[in-house]
């Protein structure tokens, strides 16, 4: 059976478009690892208060009090801050509002890495991904190596 870092190889072999250890797949496999790991840490009492504030607050969202739900997901993040999941409710909302601080899109690099810095801290793999594609030396050996895979595929172009 493959590893995670064999199956992250081939996949950049084969689709060197994309960032090395985007598999298919491979997330689903972190959530599921995630799911199981939700609780650990945390005092199971505040951990079902924050999910009750976090529900009451996707309730809110959908009936369209963006307001309400942002208060709810605040309130689940003073509860538990080191618990990503209100945080990531919290930009949903925000962006359900139009305010999108996606500071990536907009060029705003440091700040990005910021972000991704803090959502690392709490346990994001995709961020982990995130900061190394920040990295320009990470950057420059990924540009590195799919022109090399370029020119073993068509070595007359």
């Amino acid at each position: 059976m493959a590893t995670a870092n064999d199956r992250a190889v081939l996949q950049t072999i084969f689709n060197p478009g994309t960032p090395f250890g985007d598999v298919p797949g491979l997330d689903e496999e972190e959530e599921e690892d995630i799911q199981e790991e939700e609780g650990d840490g945390f005092s199971p009492e505040l951990l079902e208060q924050a999910r009750d504030l976090e529900l009451q607050g996707v309730s809110a969202a959908e009936s369209g009090d963006v307001s309400a739900a942002l208060e709810r997901f605040g309130e689940a993040i003073r509860l538990l801050p080191q618990r990503a999941s209100a945080y990531n409710n919290r930009a949903q909302a925000l962006r359900l509002r139009g305010d999108v601080a996606v500071h990536r899109l907009q060029a705003r690099e440091e700040e990005a890495r910021r972000d991704f810095e803090r959502a690392a801290r709490l346990g994001s793999r995709f961020a982990r991904r995130q900061l190394v594609l920040l990295n320009p030396y990470a950057a420059l050996c990924n540009q590195m190596l799919c022109q090399m895979l370029g020119q073993l595929r068509n070595p007359s172009g």
